[in-house]
C-alpha cells in the first residue's frame, strides 16, 4: 500500500495534492508521505519529546491540517502553512513541560560559538559543527529563541517563511534571531541572565 501511494504521489506538486485531496481523502497521504520525517524532526527539536511524543503531536498535526485544508491560505507556501499547524500543536504540547533549569550547562569550542555569532548564514563548511553545537544549546534557550533559530539554522527557512510560520513580522524575527544569538553566546560561555531562560 505504501509503494502504491507513493507512485500515486511522485511528481505532484504542493497545490495539486490539495486539489486531489479534496476531491478523495487518500491523496492526503501524500502530504504525509512528503513531510512527515521533516516535520518529527523539527517537532522532537523544539519541544525536546521523544520519538513517541512527536509521532502524537504530529498525528494531531495532521488531523488539524486535514480539518483546515479548504482553509488553506494560498499567500502562503504550502510547507510554511504546515510547518504553521504543526509549530503550534508543537507549542502547546511543549507549554505542558517541566522548564529546564539554568544548572544544565553545556561546554563547547569557543570558537565555534563566536562561528555561529558572526554568521549571518552558515558557512557550508561549517554547517555540520554549527548544527551540531545548536542542538547542544537548544534546550536550555528560551521558547521564543529557540524557536528562531530551528527555522533559520536546521530547517533552513528564511526570514519570509519564518514570518509566515511564527505570524509575526520579519522585522521581528531579525530581532529575535539576534537576540537568541546573544542569549546563546551567553549560554554556552556561562555567562547566564535569568531573562535567557523561560
Amino acid at each position: 500500500m505504501a509503494s502504491f501511494k507513493t507512485e500515486r504521489c511522485s511528481g505532484l506538486a504542493d497545490r495539486e495534492i490539495i486539489r486531489l485531496s479534496l476531491d478523495d481523502m487518500e491523496y492526503f497521504a501524500c502530504l504525509v508521505l512528503k513531510y512527515e520525517t521533516r516535520l518529527l524532526g523539527y517537532i522532537k527539536k523544539i519541544s525536546q519529546s521523544d520519538q513517541d511524543e512527536a509521532e502524537d503531536i504530529l498525528q494531531e498535526a495532521f488531523i488539524k491540517i486535514w480539518k483546515n485544508l479548504n482553509g488553506y491560505d494560498p499567500r502562503l507556501t504550502l510547507e510554511s502553512w504546515i510547518f504553521r499547524i504543526v509549530h503550534n500543536e508543537t507549542i502547546s504540547f511543549w507549554r505542558k513541560k517541566t522548564s529546564y533549569s539554568k544548572d544544565n550547562v553545556v561546554s563547547v569550542d569557543d570558537d565555534r560559538i563566536k562561528a555561529l555569532i558572526a554568521a549571518e548564514d552558515i558557512d557550508p563548511d561549517d554547517g555540520d559543527n554549527m548544527i551540531k553545537l545548536i542542538e547542544d544549546i537548544l534546550p536550555l534557550l528560551k521558547l521564543e529563541y529557540r524557536e528562531v533559530l530551528i527555522l533559520k539554522y536546521l530547517e533552513d527557512k528564511s526570514y519570509q517563511e519564518i514570518s509566515d510560520i511564527l505570524k509575526i513580522p520579519e522585522g521581528t524575527v531579525a530581532t529575535r534571531i539576534n537576540r537568541a544569538k546573544k542569549s546563546f553566546r551567553q549560554l554556552a560561555t556561562g555567562k547566564f541572565d535569568n531573562s535567557i531562560f523561560k
